[in-house]
């Protein structure tokens, strides 16, 4: 009996999704690519504040759980 060993496969093939064979800068910049060609634009002020209120530690509060909680609770129920 063969046995392969586990680096013998080429892993998944696909025709329309190879994206796990690119890069993650690859990947980031389709991503930043297809969405400036949607329909929606990006809010980029929105997305600096959001950053600097992560980087700060002040993007996630108490009651931005609870709204988050109660969403949830709300799609279960």
């Amino acid at each position: 009996m063969h046995q392969h060993g586990p680096d013998c496969l080429d892993g998944p093939r696909s025709r329309v999704r190879d994206w796990w064979m690119r890069t993650p800068t690859v990947v980031l910049e389709d991503a930043i690519r297809s969405a400036e060609s949607a329909e929606t634009p990006i809010r980029w002020d929105l997305v600096a504040r959001i950053r600097r209120e992560i980087a700060a530690g002040t993007y996630d509060t108490p009651e931005k759980l609870e709204a988050a909680l109660r969403k949830l609770q709300d799609g279960l129920d």
